[in-house]
């Protein structure tokens, strides 16, 4: 009998060659379509996608809506981690609470096993290791996933190039659309990457406050903290300033933000908290990498509890407290934690 696999379906083209490629390998196939924010009319078109992949295939595409636990896991952290001053990451925690948590919560229901989604990433059953298409590699997103989760997941996007997806889709004719449609944003319930869009519905968010230098004198005016992130280098005024200044430090009790030159925003140590790890390390040497965008870099890390520390071998640039840092031995993912 064929093994069953619950397979993430969005409408696009990496789940629906995901679901193909899974079928072609012998597996028995089932979709889901989850629905994770209010957006009737996203939702109506992408489903409707992901049905007519199904019909093709002939096989099941079930909705889940799972647009409460998405609110308070993933919406309302990012929003209140913005409210706090600091710079989140919600697709790490979509991760480890919705696509690998309530959806394989959903499989358990279905008495499936096997669970896969079109990310870019690899693994053995044990460890996750970075894409072939390091360009596409995803695996940063996970460090965060519950360690017993990983023997479940499937990944047949690993070991390809978003070309090689590209090109297969297009060869199938009720592809043909897919294929060269626009790839989704970076974060599913933001759009026009405008964050602070969302943040309007929850906070006032337009609020003139100071801007202060490195030794707390007032220097100049901003419109409202939540505008701005660690390194960001427009949208406010500092008086005879005739170099570049960038946020350096951002105070939401008193609605100010601190700025400086760019060499002030270079770090090489700093603090770790909400450790996730894929094997029982407490003090060992890796590559780390402090946002998704950023080149991973030499470094030591000491654990102890869900408390932890870095020491990096060269300095990185923009360190933002709320974000992860993520572990690698070579390509092997070992885990991360929240910046502090």
């Amino acid at each position: 009998m064929a093994e069953k696999v619950l397979v993430g379906m969005s409408g696009g083209v990496d789940s629906t060659v995901t679901a193909i490629l899974l079928q072609q390998q012998g597996y028995d196939v089932t979709g889901v379509y989850m629905k994770l924010h209010d957006n009737d009319a996203y939702h109506t078109a992408n489903y409707t996608k992901a049905r007519r992949v199904g019909e093709y295939l002939g096989i099941d595409v079930h909705f889940h809506d799972l647009s409460e636990a998405f609110q308070s896991e993933v919406v309302d952290y990012f929003v209140e981690t913005y409210r706090a001053g600091l710079t989140p990451n919600p697709c790490v925690l979509c991760n480890r609470t919705i696509k690998f948590g309530a959806m394989v919560d959903f499989a358990d229901t279905l008495g499936i096993d096997k669970v896969a989604t079109g990310h870019y990433l690899r693994t053995d059953g044990q460890y996750v290791y970075m894409a072939r298409d390091r360009s596409k590699d995803q695996s940063y997103f996970l460090a965060e996933v519950h360690p017993e989760v990983i023997g479940r997941l499937i990944f047949p996007l690993g070991e390809l190039l978003k070309t090689e997806v590209k090109a297969m889709a297009a060869d199938i004719p009720v592809l043909e659309d897919l294929a060269t449609q626009k790839e989704s944003s970076e974060i599913c319930f933001v759009e026009n990457d405008d964050y602070t869009e969302v943040l309007a519905h929850y906070m006032p968010i337009d609020q003139p406050g100071e801007v202060l230098n490195t030794a707390g004198e007032v220097v100049g005016t901003h419109k409202g903290y939540t505008h701005y992130t660690i390194g960001k280098r427009r949208g406010f005024t500092v008086h005879g300033a005739h170099d570049p200044h960038y946020v350096l430090a951002l105070d939401p009790e008193h609605n100010r933000i601190t700025v400086g030159k760019r060499d002030e925003l270079y770090a090489q140590s700093f603090g770790l908290t909400q450790i996730n790890l894929f094997d029982d390390l407490t003090d060992f040497d890796c590559t780390l990498k402090v946002r998704y965008r950023t080149e991973a870099v030499p470094a030591h890390v000491t654990i102890q509890g869900d408390k932890g520390f870095a020491e990096l071998k060269e300095p990185v640039f923009g360190l933002a407290r709320g974000q992860f840092a993520v572990f690698y031995d070579e390509e092997r993912l070992l885990g991360g934690g929240v910046i502090v």
